[in-house]
């Protein structure tokens, strides 16, 4: 078993125990929304509820649910249960549809998400030994102050590079000798490509393991990365509007993400129905926050899919497992008919020797989807003969055809022709436009 927790009274809480505590945050932050919040006070008397209902877990299922409409519905300060003097810092999402989604933190959240961010950290295996090199973006994105915030409380060395300028990054990863790595999956992958390009290999940095998260990647981009970069690759999961980075984080034994239920409930429904799917079983992921109090939001749909574990884990932590992320319901492409994730893609690329860098790119003609996967070929497998580029583009679509059951068109460009990204990869480029 493994000994090494940062709160070790919480992550190890009997589970008796651990739901009585659920339940009573969970009455109390109702009963604070409700009185504080009022397009959520009336978003709660339109569904008959009131703070004198809510006693327990038992009670949870009363509760409205909120999605980002809500939160896009009150910018930017709609939903704050506390006045803008109490409130120290505020975030944003990228805002890539619509408004931004707003977020504010008291000192008091930034304590707590101070402390589950170190939870992660310890669980990884990292001390205050350890020097922590965040390549997550730092501004208005969680990322980066996120993990700053977690790394300093547990005593870290923290060097907030932030991110782009990768070849001095990986310079910095070197003569700095940093033993951790924080940033988005896709940047760890291009951090070991530009590696390669410097003429190094991963025996000359000092890494040990690697903190990745802000988007969805497969089991065989985490057998890259750590290929690529010499390092035990672990996956977290946050999102803005719940908190940021550290709401649940992978321990050494890998077999899913320990959500920090102390401070967070995590429900999966079905996305139609809106009832709970049982534990085991695919259902679109919501959470609620228990003791966040600028910002104290409630049955939050994330639109991840994802599936809830609570047999025990061999490390100890008593705190429920989430798989990764196995796709949205709202970043699901219907094609034809067809529902196709890009995270089904990367693993046939993956699995034929590809790097997981493509596009993908979905139009429509004469009222048909186009549907066209851009892949990049390696230093390896480049080929400038015409002939052999276009029978491994029909390999790679046969191959797609399998998985998808939809035909795709394959386009193999040369090595660094697809952008790169210092932070979410643009996977999907989708020119249909299928709402009025």
């Amino acid at each position: 078993m493994c000994e090494h927790y940062y709160q070790k009274d919480a992550e190890t809480m009997p589970e008796d125990q651990l739901k009585e505590l659920q339940g009573k945050r969970l009455a109390g932050q109702f009963k604070w929304a409700y009185e504080n919040v009022e397009f959520y006070r009336k978003r709660c008397r339109e569904a008959g509820v009131e703070p004198a209902d809510i006693h327990g877990l038992q009670d949870l299922d009363k509760l409205p649910f909120m999605c980002k409409d809500d939160l896009r519905a009150t910018y930017p300060y709609g939903l704050f249960a506390v006045p803008l003097k109490d409130v120290v810092r505020l975030h944003a999402s990228s805002g890539t549809t619509g408004k931004q989604i707003v977020v504010g933190y008291t000192k008091e959240d930034l304590d707590i998400w101070d402390d589950v961010v170190a939870r992660q950290l310890v669980a990884t295996g990292a001390s205050s030994e350890d020097i922590i090199h965040v390549a997550y973006g730092y501004g208005l994105f969680t990322g980066g102050f996120g993990i700053h915030g977690g790394a300093t409380k547990l005593g870290c060395t923290v060097v907030p590079v932030s991110a782009g300028n990768t070849q001095r990054q990986i310079t910095i990863l070197k003569d700095f000798k940093c033993s951790i790595l924080a940033c988005t999956p896709s940047y760890a992958a291009y951090l070991g490509e530009t590696l390669h390009d410097m003429g190094m290999t991963p025996d000359d940095l000092y890494l040990k393991s690697g903190i990745f998260g802000a988007e969805p990647w497969t089991e065989a981009m985490r057998r890259e990365i750590e290929k690529s970069l010499g390092l035990k690759a672990y996956d977290i999961y946050g999102l803005t509007e719940i908190m940021g980075p550290g709401v649940a984080y992978e321990c050494k034994e890998q077999h899913g993400m320990h959500v920090n239920e102390d401070h967070f409930i995590v429900e999966t429904i079905d996305p139609q129905t809106h009832k709970r799917v049982p534990d085991g079983q695919k259902g679109e992921i919501v959470f609620s926050c228990l003791t966040r109090k600028a910002f104290p939001l409630l049955r939050f749909r994330t639109k991840d899919i994802g599936i809830l574990d609570r047999t025990p884990c061999a490390c100890g932590r008593t705190f429920v497992r989430m798989s990764k992320p196995m796709g949205r319901t709202d970043d699901m492409l219907i094609i034809r008919g067809v529902n196709v994730f890009p995270s089904q893609i990367e693993e046939v690329l993956l699995s034929k020797g590809y790097p997981p860098v493509y596009q993908i790119i979905v139009g429509r003609e004469d009222n048909n989807d186009t549907f066209e996967v851009q892949v990049e070929m390696t230093e390896d497998n480049f080929s400038d003969v015409v002939g052999d580029i276009r029978r491994k583009e029909n390999n790679l679509s046969a191959a797609l055809q399998t998985i998808l059951q939809i035909k795709a068109k394959v386009s193999l460009v040369a090595p660094k022709t697809i952008e790169r990204s210092n932070g979410k990869a643009k996977r999907v480029i989708d020119t249909r436009k299928l709402h009025d």
